[in-house]
């Protein structure tokens, strides 16, 4: 039987116990959690979980291992891993290398046999919180010492954009796309290509003048990690750029969007991470379940003092999960319709956006 060989330390001064898998490094990093049943390799390989460490609610994690087919980047940034019981034993033809591997191949460690229940509970009460994970020689004095002393990182977005410009064609397309990578999950891509899309990816920093160059149909602003007030960048191309193109974004890119627009933002007590988030579209009345990955959420007040309109909203804490400016062609929603992992309630926004696009090129 194995034998208790890692901890973790949180900053209030509480520790957990457990088994360690994947790197045996230590790490300071923002706790958080997840709730899906399924999808833990989406969640390892999504670059908004960079100097997070998630603790997944749902008790086996492993148990299929890890498919060449299913990353969402091949640059794994996640700060590491929490879980009730880890399977070193997946069952699952396709896979290629267990979790465990992965994780000890790109330096994240991981933790097993802690008690989940207790601290997501301790996360959804207290709130999010920096933590060490560590091993047992690590007294609680020298932890907390250390989670003090290592700075709280930013520019996040910076370290996992696209080093260079890159490109994912389809048969037939329709419409050329700009996408600005903030840390862009591979299954977003691959939606805007299955709706007629050439993709254009580019680094986070690319100018609006590189942008307009390119001459797209329309911009899409992806996902990432980190504050979105820290994008200063994608906030002056959005204000460069809103009026001349169609923009459609999503996560980050809906907080950029909004920052660009006057609006505020803030961070939540938790965050949303998981696929099963109720959202109700204004526009429809419809109610939409929904994956969220996200730390921080657009003042709702600070929307109406701009030129842009709520047009979702989250059932469970009436945070706002979309805003649009028609004049502009300009939309974006909190959520991940590419849904990896997640339901599909919401693939009708790239649908929405094609249209967008076949709109202004229709009256150009």
């Amino acid at each position: 039987m194995n034998r208790i060989d890692r901890k973790i330390i949180l900053e209030d001064g509480s520790e957990y116990y457990g088994y360690g898998f994947g790197a045996a490094d230590s790490r300071v990093c923002e706790i958080v959690f997840n709730t899906s049943m399924v999808g833990y390799q989406e969640i390892v390989s999504d670059p908004s979980y960079t100097d997070q460490i998630v603790v997944m609610t749902y008790p086996l994690i492993g148990n299929y291992g890890i498919t060449d087919d299913d990353y969402e980047s091949k640059n794994i940034s996640i700060g590491g891993m929490i879980v009730r019981d880890y399977n070193d034993m997946p069952s699952n033809f396709r896979y290629t290398k267990t979790l465990s591997e992965l994780l000890e191949e790109n330096g994240i460690p991981g933790i097993s046999g802690v008690d989940t229940r207790k601290l997501t509970r301790s996360i959804r009460d207290i709130g999010s919180r920096r933590m060490l994970i560590t091993d047992l020689s690590t007294s609680l004095e020298e932890g907390l010492e250390i989670i003090r002393k290592t700075p709280v990182p930013h520019d996040a977005v910076s370290r996992v954009t696209s080093s260079k410009t890159w490109y994912s064609r389809t048969s037939n397309h329709q419409f050329n796309v700009v996408a600005v990578d903030c840390g862009i999950k591979l299954n977003i891509i691959r939606c805007l290509n299955r709706f007629g899309c050439n993709v254009t990816i580019v680094p986070y920093d690319t100018t609006p003048e590189e942008i307009a160059f390119m001459n797209p149909d329309g911009i899409f602003l992806s996902n990432g990690p980190g504050d979105p007030e820290d994008v200063v960048p994608v906030i002056e191309t959005v204000k460069a750029l809103r009026g001349q193109y169609p923009i459609f974004g999503i996560c980050l890119g809906h907080q950029i969007i909004s920052l660009a627009y006057g609006a505020r933002t803030y961070k939540l007590k938790f965050g949303h991470r998981g696929g099963n988030h109720p959202v109700k579209n204004l526009k429809t009345g419809k109610i939409e379940i929904t994956s969220q990955n996200h730390s921080y959420a657009v003042d709702a007040d600070s929307v109406g003092n701009t030129d842009l309109s709520i047009t979702h909203m989250n059932l469970l804490d009436q945070t706002v999960e979309g805003v649009e400016c028609l004049a502009d062609r300009v939309f974006s929603v909190q959520y991940h319709p590419e849904s990896a992992p997640g339901p599909q309630d919401s693939t009708y926004l790239f649908e929405q956006f094609i249209t967008v696009m076949k709109e202004a090129k229709d009256n150009a």
